[in-house]
C-alpha cells in the first residue's frame, strides 16, 4: 500500500510537470485522473468514515462513564404521616392531660375512701392535679407538633446528580461481532476504492489510446490526401498533354473530396477524444496537450500471455473481495443477532447525590452514597423470535455465498476471454504489419507503372485505397493490443497504477 501511494505521488508530480510542458505520458494521465476524480475523493471519504467507525467500535470494550443531573419542582411534598396521625400528634398533650386528670381523680378518690388520706388531703391533691393539667397539655401538644414537623419531607424542590460507570463483562459476543463488522467494513471501503481506481485507469487508458489512434489516423489521412492531390496534379498535366481523359480527372477529384472529408471527420473525432481525456485527467477541455505516444510509429509489440494464474486473479479482484466482505459481514451479523438473545453481564459503579438528603432523615442539603453492582440480563422467552431472525440472517449469508460463487465463474470466463483477445490482437498486429509492407510495395509499383504508362488511374487509386486500409488496420491493431492488455490486467486484478 505504501509503495502504491509512493508511485501515485510520483506519478502526480510527473503528471504536473508534463502538463506544464503540454506533453503527457500514459502514467501522468493516470496520476492526474487519480488525483482529480471526484468519485475517488468520495471513496476516500467513505474509507475515512469506515476507519472512524472501526475506532468507535473499539471503545465498546472499555468502561463508559455517564454523568446525570436534574431538578424537579412539585406542587405538593411527600407526606410520611396522614392527616389523622398529624392531628393526633398535635393534640397529644390534650389527650394526655385529660387521661392524667381522670386517673389522678380516680386514685385520690379511692385513697380517700380507704382512709389512706383525709378528705382535706384529697381535696389538696385534686387541686394540685388540676393545676398540673394545663402544663402537661401544653408540653405534650408542643412535643407532638415537634414530632409532626420532623416528619415533613419538603420535597417540592428536589435535586439529584449521579456519576455512573458501566463495564461490559459479557454481552453474548455482540461487542466482538460489532468490532469484526467494523474491521470488514473498513476493508470493504478499501476494496471499493481500489475498484474505482481500476475503473478510472481503464477509462483513461481507453481515452489515451483512442487519442493516439486518431492522431495516427489523422497523419494517415493527411498523407493519403497528399497522395491523391499529387495524383490529381499528375492527371491534370496528362489531360493537358492529351494522354489522359477528362473522366480520369473527375475520378481523381472525387477521391480528393473523399480524402478531405475523411480528414475532417478524423480531425473532429480527435478533438472530441482529447476533450474526453482532458475531462478524465481534470484538465480544461480546451487544454492544448500532446501525448507521448502520438509520434511513435509502433506503439505496441506482441505480448505473451501464457502462465496466467486464475486463482491468484480471483484473490486480486476488488469486486470479489467486496463480495467476500459482504459474506463475512453477513456471518458476523448472524452472531450479532444471536448475541441479543444470550445472557448479558455488566459491572456498574457510581456515586449518587440528592437534595433533600435521605440518609439522615429528610435534610435540606446535598448528600450522597457510593454504589457498586452487577447487572445480569437473561432472556427467557420470546416466542421463537430469535430463531426466526437467526434463520433469516443465515439465509442472507447463503445468498451472498451464491452470488460470490457466480461472480467467480464470470471472472474466470472474463479472464479466458481477455487472454484470447490478447492473442487474437497479437495475430492481427503481425498480419497488419505484413499487409502494410505489401501495400507499400504495391503502391510503389503502381506509381512506377503509372509513370511508365503501363497502369491507368484506376489502378493507382486502388493501390492508394489498399495502402490506406492497410495503414489504418495497422493503427487499429496497435491500439487493440494495448487495449486488450489493459482489459486482461483489469480482469486479473493487477495493479496498473
Amino acid at each position: 500500500m505504501k509503495r502504491a501511494c509512493l508511485f501515485v505521488a510520483l506519478g502526480v508530480l510527473l503528471g504536473a510537470d508534463c502538463a506544464a510542458q503540454g506533453v503527457l505520458s500514459l502514467d501522468s494521465c493516470r496520476a492526474m485522473a487519480l488525483r482529480n476524480n471526484r468519485q475517488l475523493a468520495i471513496a476516500r471519504l467513505k474509507q475515512d468514515v469506515a476507519r472512524d467507525a472501526r475506532k468507535a467500535a473499539r471503545t465498546k470494550y472499555l468502561p463508559h462513564v455517564d454523568v446525570m443531573g436534574g431538578y424537579e419542582f412539585t406542587s405538593r411534598e411527600i407526606s410520611i404521616l396522614n392527616d389523622d396521625q398529624k392531628s393526633a400528634l398535635g393534640n397529644i398533650g390534650t389527650s394526655a392531660a385529660g387521661q392524667f386528670g381522670n386517673t389522678m381523680s380516680s386514685v385520690i378518690s379511692e385513697m380517700a375512701a380507704q382512709g389512706v388520706i383525709s378528705q382535706q388531703a384529697a381535696a389538696s391533691l385534686g387541686s394540685i392535679a388540676e393545676k398540673m393539667a394545663p402544663g402537661i397539655e401544653q408540653a405534650g401538644n408542643s412535643l407532638g407538633q415537634t414530632i409532626s414537623d420532623a416528619f415533613k419531607t419538603d420535597t417540592r424542590n428536589a435535586f439529584a446528580a449521579s456519576v455512573m460507570l458501566t463495564q461490559p463483562i459479557y454481552m453474548g459476543g455482540s461487542i466482538v461481532a460489532a468490532n469484526k463488522i467494523a474491521d470488514i467494513s473498513e476493508q470493504l471501503a478499501a476494496n471499493d476504492l481500489a475498484g474505482r481506481k481500476q475503473d478510472i485507469i481503464y477509462d483513461v487508458d481507453n481515452a489515451y489510446w483512442t487519442v493516439v489512434s486518431l492522431k495516427h489516423k489523422h497523419k494517415l489521412a493527411t498523407s493519403y490526401l497528399g497522395l491523391v492531390k499529387k495524383l490529381s496534379s499528375d492527371v491534370g498535366k496528362m489531360i493537358a498533354e492529351g494522354v489522359a481523359t477528362r473522366a480520369d480527372g473527375l475520378k481523381v477529384d472525387v477521391r480528393v473530396n473523399e480524402a478531405e472529408m475523411q480528414l475532417t471527420q478524423v480531425d473532429n473525432g480527435l478533438s472530441l477524444a482529447r476533450m474526453l481525456l482532458c475531462q478524465l485527467c481534470g484538465l480544461r477541455l480546451d487544454s492544448d496537450i500532446v501525448l507521448d505516444d502520438e509520434d511513435k510509429e509502433d506503439v505496441a509489440s506482441s505480448s505473451d500471455v501464457e502462465g496466467i494464474d486464475v486463482e491468484a486473479a480471483l484473490d486480486n479482484r476488488p469486486e470479489l473481495k467486496m463480495l467476500q466482505n459482504t459474506v463475512d459481514i453477513s456471518r458476523q451479523t448472524t452472531k450479532l443477532i444471536r448475541a441479543a438473545y444470550l445472557p448479558q453481564v455488566a459491572l456498574t459503579g457510581g456515586y449518587l447525590v440528592t437534595n433533600p438528603s435521605l440518609y439522615n432523615g429528610f435534610e435540606r442539603k446535598f448528600s450522597g452514597v457510593w454504589n457498586i453492582g452487577v447487572i445480569v440480563r437473561v432472556p427467557v422467552w420470546n416466542w421463537l423470535e430469535s430463531t426466526y431472525k437467526i434463520r433469516a440472517s443465515k439465509t442472507a449469508t447463503s445468498i451472498a455465498l451464491l452470488e460470490l460463487d457466480d461472480a467467480k465463474e464470470k471472472v474466470k470466463l472474463q479472464i479466458n476471454q481477455s487472454s484470447f483477445k490478447v492473442a487474437e490482437a497479437n495475430k492481427k498486429l503481425a498480419m497488419a504489419k505484413k499487409n502494410t509492407e505489401r501495400a507499400d510495395e504495391n503502391l510503389r509499383c503502381a506509381n512506377l507503372g503509372f509513370k511508365e504508362g503501363v497502369m491507368d488511374v484506376s489502378d493507382v487509386m486502388a493501390a492508394q485505397t489498399a495502402w490506406l486500409q492497410a495503414r489504418s488496420q495497422k493503427i487499429d491493431a496497435d491500439i487493440d493490443v494495448k487495449l486488450t492488455l489493459t482489459n486482461l490486467k483489469k480482469a486479473l486484478g493487477e495493479t496498473i497504477y
